[in-house]
């Protein structure tokens, strides 16, 4: 983190919506952004934030649903236009492949934290804020199960209200592997570029190369126990455990895998590794990934602050967003977009 504060800015500004603990905003400073503003809902999740954020971020806990882009502009001194990046990765627990997601559809649920939000329909909330602030480009991420099955509605009508507001819209199913994270995570990354600017959306070329776990945690290959570990103590699925090979899942307990250490990591969850829940386990030793192991399969710095408790760490990383992933999507928006709309 020492290192991010020390780059040289490049000069471009970005606001992150609905910014979590601060995957996004990392990657975003990665690549030499200044982070203006940004707005996260759940209090665990800002606390975080907080403690790995620039001192120049201005950062605000209300519901999107009551932040306005008047809100925003008077906040960054910014006036409707002359942000470069609006930035969102909106709740995307409704439209998860895993679990019953339909039925959480128009539903209030709730955080972890005890806070309760409906979410299907913050992406919409991003949208009006798109319309108010005019930005020259958004990015937003979302899960893959958004262009999947019923939820395609979902992501059509999310295609078309960004077009009507004057944006040239792009998406792509990126894959964090393809760009310099040590594990398997699929997102849907929306790339606007206004119409004014007359820019096609630009997105990252998928590295030629994978790193493996191997390359980047050796240490998942010790068979020693500590005793902080994540153990999988319960008898039963210890015992299942003993039963798989290298790199084969369990039939019997959702997420149980006996991980492949030449092969990137599976995709890490939101429960990923929280105690009592089976998941990856490493392939010589019957524990979870430890938390400085956790740090570097989702991308993040190694001094990377995280609050709270073990378990609520474990989710702050589970549900962000790769700092390098989104690093190589920034860079790309700079140099293909944003740097030519400056020298033209």
């Amino acid at each position: 983190m020492q290192e991010i504060r020390g780059l040289t800015p490049n000069g471009f500004k970005v606001v992150s919506t609905f910014a979590g603990g601060g995957g996004s905003s990392t990657g975003y400073r990665m690549a030499g952004f200044e982070v203006l503003f940004a707005n996260e809902f759940v209090d665990l999740a800002r606390e975080t934030y907080k403690a790995n954020a620039s001192p120049s971020t201005v950062v605000d806990g209300r519901d999107i649903r009551t932040l306005s882009a008047e809100d925003i502009l008077q906040a960054t001194n910014l006036r409707p236009g002359e942000l470069d990046v609006l930035d969102g990765s909106p709740p995307c627990s409704s439209f998860s492949t895993s679990g019953s997601r339909e039925k959480k559809w128009g539903k209030v649920s709730a955080y972890s934290t005890g806070q309760k939000q409906r979410t299907d329909d913050l992406f919409f909330e991003f949208v009006r804020l798109v319309d108010g602030l005019r930005p020259k480009v958004f990015v937003a991420e979302n899960v893959s199960g958004l262009v999947k099955g019923k939820a395609k509605g979902y992501f059509i009508d999310i295609i078309k209200r960004l077009k009507s507001l004057g944006y040239r819209v792009e998406a792509k199913l990126l894959d964090a592997k393809w760009l310099g994270v040590p594990q398997s995570r699929q997102r849907v990354i929306f790339v606007g570029v206004r119409d004014d600017l007359r820019l096609p959306p630009a997105f990252p070329a998928p590295l030629p190369y994978l790193y493996t776990l191997r390359e980047t945690v050796p240490s998942v290959l010790s068979p020693i126990l500590l005793a902080d570990d994540y153990e999988f103590r319960a008898y039963a699925i210890h015992n299942e455990w003993l039963k798989l090979r290298v790199g084969e899942y369990s039939e019997r307990y959702f997420e149980l895998l006996r991980l492949d250490p030449d092969r990137p990591a599976p995709t890490v969850t939101a429960t990923h590794g929280i105690r009592g829940s089976a998941a990856p386990c490493c392939p010589f030793a019957p524990r979870k990934y430890r938390l400085d192991e956790l740090r570097i399969v989702c991308g993040f710095p190694p001094d990377f602050v995280l609050t709270g408790n073990a378990d609520q760490q474990r989710e702050r990383l589970g549900r962000a967003v790769p700092p390098l992933m989104m690093r190589a999507i920034a860079e790309t928006v700079r140099d293909h977009i944003l740097r030519r709309i400056a020298n033209a």
